[in-house]
């Protein structure tokens, strides 16, 4: 769904009586034995003016968000008009719309919880709506949104990696799902170079077998990154480092099959023959049957 189709003005409708001026009587009823009580505050607030009673025609409410968001760019004031909705009219229409509409200004406002919950509710009430892939979308991309640096947990990354997949599998052939694919990538990226950072961490401590395990969940589940090429040489360096040249020959040598370019690739071909051998692949690997399995070697 568009942006544009997003925020185009609605037509009015005819919206049922509201709930809570109801409220609003029964509340001032129930305080009118306290006025000769010595309780003259309380009474004054009961029967000041007070918008939170006071029913507000949904369209009404629906547009003024729209104008607050598009031409004031005040989100939190738009996001606020569009919960207003759905508290005074939650079995219209334009409750559905607003419940949307207050998930993307909440994003737009970069309050991703806000906006996670709102998209959330959305998807459990209007599963079959039209519109459910872009909320469902809305949930990814407000994970997305808060991946952190490599240097941190990546709790988030993962999340995001999980919601974005929630949008391709429910959402096979929207408009959403090959641009959550594309944010899918750069988020397996993001774990890839978590991993590469730990391992090369290792290396530097001389914690060998450490290291090959951070690569190795590299070269096995980010292959598709930009990372893998690095990861190969390191295997490369590392098995050649503890003794183990058949792996340190297979490494090398997938990384020349699939990356003959890569400035990795020359590294790697000169270091196992300066340890007397040459690239030669074990299709026994794990690293070579990796790369099968995707087609690759």
């Amino acid at each position: 769904m568009s942006n544009q189709r997003l925020t185009r003005e609605l037509r009015p409708s005819v919206i049922p009586a509201g709930r809570h001026l109801r409220l609003a009587a029964s509340l001032a009823v129930l305080a009118l034995p306290l006025a000769g009580c010595g309780t003259g505050a309380l009474w004054d607030k009961f029967m000041a003016k007070d918008d939170t009673f006071a029913d507000v025609p949904a369209d009404r409410l629906y547009n003024e968000g729209l104008y607050l968001m598009n031409e004031k760019k005040d989100v939190k004031a738009a996001t606020k008009k569009f919960e207003e909705v759905d508290r005074q009219h939650p079995y219209s229409d334009w409750a559905r719309k607003s419940l949307l509409m207050s998930a993307y200004a909440s994003y737009q406002a970069g309050d991703y919880d806000g906006c996670i919950g709102a998209a959330s509710r959305y998807v459990t009430l209007h599963p079959g709506s039209p519109d459910a892939a872009y909320a469902q979308y809305l949930i990814a991309a407000s994970h997305y949104d808060q991946i952190p640096d490599i240097s941190r947990d990546q709790g988030r990354t993962e999340k995001a990696i999980a919601s974005l997949e929630e949008v391709v599998r429910k959402y096979p052939n929207s408009e959403y799902a090959t641009s959550a694919k594309a944010k899918m990538e750069g988020a397996r990226d993001q774990l890839a170079g978590k991993e590469m950072d730990v391992g090369r961490y290792y290396m530097q401590k001389r914690d060998y077998t450490a290291a090959i395990n951070r690569f190795k969940t590299v070269v096995t589940q980010y292959q598709t990154t930009r990372h893998v090429e690095e990861a190969l040489f390191r295997l490369t360096e590392s098995y050649m480092t503890i003794g183990i040249v058949g792996e340190a020959q297979t490494a090398a040598a997938v990384l020349g099959h699939n990356f003959p370019d890569s400035k990795w690739y020359k590294d790697a071909y000169s270091l196992v023959k300066s340890g007397g051998v040459e690239p030669e692949e074990n299709k026994g690997s794990y690293i070579s049957r990796a790369f099968k399995k995707l087609g690759l070697g």
